[in-house]
């Protein structure tokens, strides 16, 4: 039998762990995308963008093509999407596996000032002009027009259109991974004296937390959303792992 895999993407994990199973044969998989990045990396398996229309739409979606298994490997802070792929698998009684990456962690020179969400990181710039670097999605940039006193460098990857209504704000459209290095020469060229990030965990997107740690520079860290997620796995080759396991329990009870 052929074995069926939904899999919630939107991070370069997702893209990977597709294509390792993609190299293995019996399985039909179909990639979702949420459609936020215009230009997304090309996939190595079918993919889909949009919604589904919340918990009871995906639950539909997954029964009307009779997937086997839902694997939730979105954004860490895409909260309502993860509370709709638990909900979904048990409407549609499917197994699911969520890959979340482990957050990255203080280390000795750091100076993190940790903040609840996008508004807060707006106070926390505080009323005197800083150069700041808002290395955020161009969705959650609207909350600094609050603040038009900063300069702001923005690197996004998509163009941020319309631009923010700031007297000063200096736009890059890249996609990283990015190196130490180059973070570096960047934060230095711009006099950068705060980085506002995500702690999105994983490697890709690291650099520039490495890069302020070296430079003194202070980061405001913008903190996971709570989230009530069932059992998770840390990595590529875990979430492998617990989804042939998965797969065998369902040959096991002949399903």
């Amino acid at each position: 039998m052929t074995r069926s895999i939904l899999i919630l993407g939107g991070t370069a994990d997702a893209r990977l762990l597709a294509g390792k199973l993609a190299d293995e044969s019996g399985y039909r998989m179909l990639l979702s995308m949420a459609g936020r990045t215009r230009d997304p990396v090309p996939q190595p398996v079918p993919m889909r963008t949009g919604g589904f229309g919340g918990a009871s739409g995906l639950a539909a979606f997954i029964t009307e093509h009779a997937f086997d298994i839902l694997v939730d490997v979105t954004h860490p802070y895409a909260a309502s999407i993860s509370a709709n792929a638990m909900r979904a698998a048990a409407i549609a009684n499917v197994p699911l596996v969520t890959l979340e990456r482990p957050a990255w962690k203080t280390q000795a020179g750091d100076d993190w000032q940790s903040v609840a969400d996008v508004e807060s990181a707006v106070k926390a710039l505080g009323t005197e002009c800083k150069n700041a670097f808002l290395a955020l999605g161009r969705q959650e940039l609207l909350p600094f027009e609050a603040a038009p006193q900063h300069n702001y460098l923005i690197r996004s990857v998509d163009p941020v259109e319309p631009p923010l209504t700031v007297p000063s704000a200096h736009y890059i459209t890249a996609r990283g991974p990015f190196a130490v290095e180059d973070e570096i020469n960047l934060l230095r060229e711009n006099r950068i004296e705060f980085i506002v990030s995500k702690n999105s965990g994983g490697t890709a997107a690291y650099a520039k937390i490495e890069a302020a740690r070296q430079l003194g520079i202070t980061v405001l860290m913008i903190e996971r959303p709570p989230l009530a997620r069932t059992a998770t796995v840390p990595d590529i080759d875990a979430a492998l792992s617990a989804i042939r396991h998965q797969l065998s329990l369902l040959e096991e009870r002949g399903e």
